[in-house]
């Protein structure tokens, strides 16, 4: 089976100086496009996924929690929302948009949108009953094995990881290009990852 490789919300509002930055991430965006550059022809199928909140709800607030609600972050159409040009550079081929109405951390809930539109909730919805999902992308390149990369690990890359373990791939994380937002949550993260059954091991 061919091998996928999943690059999770490397986007500036979850580096430093953005609305939810977390400490390392821009350089792990640097180590991540490094890492492309040299593997690119390992992987059949390469995406990145991206916040793109348009309207989500009780996920921002303006009293968060921190768990399940948040600061305004990943908001659609502004830079933040962007790639980190470090891995805008790369000029991957496909990106898929999430929790443009509610809540959303696993790449598994997006749709794919290659462009920097503001769907509405009509269109989001209508790509995600004709199947314009990961899993429906992975499986349709042939995808057997998933890599998962990005920010932040004891967050969306869990979520991702965890997901892509519940589609049947099998899955791995690399520890040295993701980073959590803190250690303690990181720890636990990786706790719940490897019992799910994901391989948790430096990139080659």
């Amino acid at each position: 089976m061919s091998r996928a490789l999943i690059i999770v919300d490397v986007q500036p509002t979850f580096c430093e100086g953005g609305e939810l930055g977390v400490d390392g991430g821009n350089a792990v965006a640097e180590r991540i496009a490094d890492y492309v550059r040299a593997h690119r022809d390992d992987y059949a199928f390469i995406a990145t996924t991206q916040d793109w909140h348009i309207v989500p709800g009780r996920h921002f607030s303006e009293q968060p929690d921190f768990v399940d609600t948040w600061p305004p972050h990943g908001v659609a159409g502004t830079v933040n929302a962007q790639l980190h040009p470090a891995i805008a550079a790369l000029n991957v081929d496909h990106h898929f948009k999430k929790g443009q109405y509610s809540a959303a951390y696993s790449g598994f809930e997006g749709i794919e949108d290659n462009s920097d539109r503001q769907q509405s909730r009509a269109e989001v919805r209508i790509a995600t009953e004709e199947g314009h999902t990961l899993v429906n992308a992975l499986r349709k390149a042939g995808i057997g094995d998933v890599d998962v990369v990005g920010i932040a690990e004891s967050h969306c890359v869990k979520e991702t990881a965890l997901d892509a373990v519940k589609f049947g791939f099998h899955v791995r994380v690399f520890t040295d290009i993701t980073v959590p937002v803190s250690e303690d949550l990181g720890e636990l993260a990786r706790k719940q990852m490897a019992e799910a059954g994901v391989v948790l091991e430096p990139s080659r």
